[in-house]
């Protein structure tokens, strides 16, 4: 990947290029004052990064736990003070 920095005034004045680069050529960070603070991706990438794999039920069905014999007790709920 050929990552460039570029400061919020480049991204502002470049921003056609910068999501050019983010597209053909990776992830392209933006920085203030030398510290990153964003980073520009392409749609494609952020798609394959972000595209869930699995439910909610398959992944705790998957977690090391599962046949760990671990008990969770939980505690009665106290009621709940009504308000006028």
């Amino acid at each position: 990947m050929d990552m460039q920095n570029w400061t919020v005034t480049e991204a502002k004045a470049k921003f056609g290029k910068l999501i050019a680069l983010a597209r053909s050529k990776g992830p392209q960070p933006i920085t203030k004052r030398g510290r990153i603070v964003a980073m520009v991706v392409g749609a494609d990438e952020w798609e394959r990064k972000t595209k869930r794999t699995s439910n909610l039920a398959e992944f705790f069905a998957g977690s090391p736990l599962g046949g760990s014999g671990l008990k969770i007790r939980r505690r009665k709920p106290r009621p709940r003070l009504r308000r006028n």
